[in-house]
């Protein structure tokens, strides 16, 4: 990989690890229905504006604009509000491993979804290892019942497969359309999704003015988590494949771990540290990154007159 694209990744992951300490610290003072309304509203407002300013519009209405309901939905607002939700009942350390299982489950949908990106031996012993992972993250809150950490961490875990769904979604509906068209017209749905929500369960215009700090913790969310985050990633998909950008989901629980830990104070259980590294195991087993690395080795050693065997 060029060093050039190792630092815009690099920064992708840096925007995006500590959305999940943003988050804990608003929903801390905002209920997360209306916390997640108000990321995506300014989100959407801030994606708009520099659309406008390159130029560029939103699609006209029309039977796309079903399509950028059902992202609004699915891709934002369901799971940005149940990690909020779950936040509220386990550490974001956590949470940002649980996001990195995000590619398991699209490898696992793609199974079935997708005519031509079948299970191999390689994605599915990844995808064991992954999921493996989570097991190890799920099972010490199992043993005690059913508690609120239980729900938190399955919410999150459900969140992750809506990701994954709307990724295979995406790849079918949303294609070809101009760069950043497709999130601002999304983000525009989830707000619209949220915004009665909002009213009617949350109440918001009753509730007390949230601290500077968690109000401070919602503009670097919606701004620098879901906007910038936005025009960076569209930036750099344009720059380099698909098995070099992945590494951001092996980057993100890395800062997203760190950060909880100085910054909050947490204290992640062997059960997260061992979770995590099969997580990410698994997710460079699906990607492909260890047989990547055969084969280099196999053509250096070719190159050098010697043959090396499957």
């Amino acid at each position: 990989m060029k060093l050039t694209n190792f630092l815009w990744i690099l920064l992708l992951a840096a925007i995006w690890g500590p959305s999940f300490l943003f988050i804990k610290v608003a929903v801390a003072e905002m209920p997360p229905i209306t916390l997640v309304m108000s990321r995506v509203g300014l989100a959407s407002l801030t994606l708009y504006l520099i659309l406008r300013a390159q130029g560029r519009k939103l699609p006209r209405f029309g039977r796309v604009w079903r399509h950028f309901a059902f992202m609004g939905f699915f891709a934002n607002a369901l799971p940005f509000v149940l990690f909020s939700w779950g936040e509220q009942y386990v550490d974001s350390a956590l949470a940002s491993i649980l996001n990195g299982t995000t590619p398991l489950f699209t490898v696992v949908l793609a199974h079935f979804l997708v005519a031509d990106d079948r299970l191999t031996p390689v994605k599915l012993t990844g995808t064991l290892l992954g999921f493996a992972g989570l097991l190890v993250l799920v099972a010490p809150t199992l043993a005690g019942g059913m508690r609120a950490e239980t729900w938190g961490l399955l919410a999150m875990a459900t969140a992750a497969f809506c990701y994954a769904m709307t990724i295979i979604y995406s790849r079918r509906y949303l294609r070809g359309l101009p760069p950043l068209a497709a999130p601002t017209a999304q983000l525009l749905m989830a707000a619209l999704f949220l915004l009665p929500l909002s009213l009617a369960l949350d109440k918001p215009f009753a509730l007390p003015l949230p601290s500077g700090q968690a109000l401070g913790a919602l503009a670097a969310l919606s701004l620098l988590g879901t906007a910038v985050a936005f025009v960076i990633y569209y930036r750099i998909i344009e720059k380099m494949n698909a098995t070099d950008l992945a590494m951001v989901t092996y980057l993100i629980p890395v800062f997203g771990v760190a950060l909880g830990v100085a910054v909050l104070g947490e204290q992640p259980g062997w059960s997260a540290y061992i979770g995590c590294a099969l997580i990410i195991l698994g997710v460079m087993t699906v990607n492909g990154v260890f047989r990547w690395r055969w084969d280099a080795l196999r053509r250096q050693a070719s190159a050098g007159g010697l043959k090396i065997e499957d």
